[in-house]
């Protein structure tokens, strides 16, 4: 079935957040600091509030109190950093907003902010201080380690990332005098938790706010939180009972916008003489920016939990810190933490099979859970559900043809190319809790779904009318889905950590499912059924990429020749859904793994804050992906279905980063990091070539 949302979206007939038209509002922009640390001495506005078309200015004086964002505090938090709307006494990172500039137009806002002088008193910028932190541990990996056959080490320096959604954050904010109420369009995964903290934060209440998700252009985690710019337009709005619009800049979203990955994760896996894994300790050290957004702390959290993927490893030792410093916030992006878990575990087995001469795959053979392994609990209390590992990693090096391309890997090694294969398994656990829904059953025939979910562009619609389809008989055409609206909507979640299809689509069918039973009982129609569904818990897809990669030894230039995926999302409603998310989050793990990269200078000046300076992979950047898949459903939840939105952004990186090693395996080189690009590889052949590996 084709994708009900693109006939609007390829006319250009969607309607984004910004695209909402608003009764004379007030154009929002800020003044953000130059400086990463330092103390605020001062800030002048007078010569700004004296310019055309500004209605006011504003600085965090006259805010007054408002509370915390709510933080999701899977990893201990005894000190939560603060949620300024702006800054107060001390500014915190390059880009955070100083003052706020109220205008009849953008362009006259623009123009005031220009005339604002901010006098900040510098200081050294501190260094990285430790603010949450976890240890699971099982064994006595000391003695283990002691007495293994072979110790192997990695380190994994994950680039800083841009999420760099098509539509950067946006909010428009309509106020109603009469009622003194506001309705307010997000560009959000989360409009439940928009209104819900919105209403924490200022002390306003609930009742008194209409959150509307419109189109949303992208997301990938970026949009799962709400920013100080965004309360403080909702505050504004209030303040002067007036609509208030702010649209951020792509280069506000490279400044203050949270960013992705950056994690550094450090490892040692021990092995047995017959290549049995014995034990793993692994350290995470992550960075969390100047403040906490709702789901901050998850890669942390992830990036240990997940490990050791789908192995069966004895002995565990995993560790993880997440630490604040003077930069922008860092949150979700497509995968969070898994494809930091998967990179280091897949990199440990590559260097364990390249010392024991052992087959890369073969390895994994010896050490992948099997079928009757499962359900299996992890140290850290999660619940492996089902599948076949080593079925779906079978089936992808037939499909590949491995072994014809290890022959011809080394034909090629043998004339002087360099010339590389990569594989990797990957875990992907989707989310966990609640969603809800409201169907209603019309006597002519026609369903209304309202959902508690939500869609950042990614087909629920289609996906929930297929599910309403088949549970009561009738055509998808038949079926309204309406998402987003907190007015209309029952509250739930959102779109988070592939949850929608496996939570919000199982809500959908348990309301179909208790309009079926009162159908077949004699109920007649209308009939209305709202079902809030929690899952048994998260639901693990998984797969395995394989990568065939060539590298110009002159150039340094990195080609994948093959690509190939398989993966195993559960129960599948909709193959063309499925292989969008692969494809997508492909292109996105291809990004990180190539070429994604923001940069600081020392004082913490952004140095990759445009296009012009941050690769973001194009259409003909990204290669062909083969994709294949099996399919075992996942008894967490009534679709058994399991998360596919993530599995490129966790197998690919590992699989490419593998490959590169392979294909510089014959000139010594051992420990590259992505992105991989041109000069960095050049470099390693040049020093290789000296002796200095």
């Amino acid at each position: 079935m084709a994708r009900r949302e693109d006939p609007d979206l390829l006319r250009g007939q969607a309607r984004f957040t910004d695209d909402i038209r608003l009764d004379t509002p007030l154009h929002l922009t800020f003044l953000r600091s130059p400086m990463a640390s330092g103390i605020l001495v001062e800030v002048e506005i007078e010569e700004a509030l004296a310019s055309p078309g500004v209605h006011a200015i504003h600085l965090a004086q006259d805010i007054g109190r408002t509370s915390p964002l709510s933080v999701n505090r899977v990893l201990p938090l005894p000190d939560p950093p603060a949620f300024p709307l702006l800054a107060q006494s001390r500014v915190e990172a390059v880009g955070q907003p100083i003052a706020a500039v109220l205008a009849t137009g953008l362009a006259e806002a623009q123009d005031a902010a220009e005339l604002i002088f901010a006098e900040i008193e510098d200081e050294d910028t501190p260094p990285p201080r430790p603010l949450a932190q976890k240890h699971w541990k099982t064994g006595t990996l000391d003695e283990t380690f002691a007495k293994a056959a072979l110790v192997v080490e990695a380190e994994i320096q994950h680039p800083r990332l841009a999420p760099s959604p098509m539509e950067p954050r946006a909010i428009a904010v309509a106020y109603d005098r009469a009622t003194e109420r506001a309705t307010i369009w997000h560009s959000t995964q989360t409009p439940h938790r928009t209104r819900s903290e919105l209403a924490q934060i200022l002390g306003i209440d609930a009742d008194r706010l209409h959150v509307i998700a419109p189109s949303v252009g992208g997301a990938f985690g970026m949009k799962a939180s709400l920013y100080p710019e965004e309360v403080f337009a909702v505050w504004a709005a209030f303040h002067h009972r007036q609509a208030v619009k702010w649209t951020a800049s792509r280069s506000d979203d490279f400044l203050s916008a949270t960013h992705g990955r950056g994690l550094t994760t450090k490892g040692r896996l021990a092995l047995s003489e017959e290549g049995k894994f014995l034990a793993l300790s692994a350290e995470i050290d992550a960075p969390l920016g100047h403040w906490l957004p709702n789901s901050g702390l998850i890669p942390a959290w992830n990036a240990a939990r997940i490990l050791p993927a789908g192995y069966d490893i004895p002995e565990l030792d995993l560790a993880t810190t997440a630490r604040a410093e003077n930069r922008p916030a860092m949150g979700i992006y497509r995968g969070a933490g898994r494809p930091e878990a998967n990179c280091l575990i897949e990199r440990l087995i590559d260097k364990a099979a390249c010392v024991s001469g052992i087959d890369p795959v073969e390895l994994r053979r010896r050490n992948l859970l099997g079928p009757m392994d499962l359900p299996h609990k992890t140290l850290c209390g999660d619940i492996l559900d089902s599948g076949d590992y080593l079925g779906a990693l079978n089936r992808l090096i037939e499909r590949a043809g491995y072994a014809a391309l290890l022959e011809e890997r080394d034909r090629r090694r043998a004339t002087g190319e360099l010339a590389g294969i990569g594989v990797a398994f990957y875990l992907e656990p989707s989310g966990s809790g609640w969603e809800t829904a409201r169907v209603t059953l019309e006597p002519d025939g026609h369903v209304d779904v309202l959902s508690g979910s939500s869609s950042q562009g990614h087909g629920r619609e289609t996906a929930f009318a297929q599910i309403v389809a088949d549970a009561l008989g009738v055509m998808p055409a038949d079926v309204t889905v309406t998402c987003g609206d907190t007015d209309l909507c029952p509250a739930g979640i959102g779109a988070l950590a592939s949850r929608s299809t496996a939570i919000g689509g199982s809500a959908v069918l348990a309301a179909c499912q208790e309009i079926a039973r009162r159908q077949a009982e004699g109920e007649p129609a209308p009939l209305s059924a709202e079902m809030r569904y929690e899952n048994d818990g998260q639901a693990w897809g998984y797969g395995a990429y394989l990568v065939m990669a060539a590298i110009d030894r002159e150039t340094g230039v990195m080609t994948l020749e093959q690509v190939h995926a398989i993966d195993d999302a559960g129960t599948i409603l909709n193959p063309l859904l499925v292989e969008g998310q692969v494809m997508g989050g492909f292109a996105q793990g291809f990004g990180e793994a190539m070429m994604e990269a923001l940069h600081f200078d020392a004082d913490g000046q952004l140095l990759t804050g445009s296009f012009m300076d941050y690769a973001m992979p194009r259409a003909t950047d990204v290669p062909l992906l083969k994709i294949d898949k099996t399919e075992t459903p996942s008894p967490m939840n009534i679709l058994g279905a399991k998360g596919v939105g993530e599995a490129g952004t966790i197998g690919a990186p590992a699989a490419i980063l593998n490959a590169a090693h392979d294909a510089l395996a014959p000139l010594g080189v051992t420990d590259l990091q992505m992105p991989l690009t041109p000069s960095k590889i050049w470099q390693a052949i040049r020093a290789a070539e000296k002796g200095q590996t």
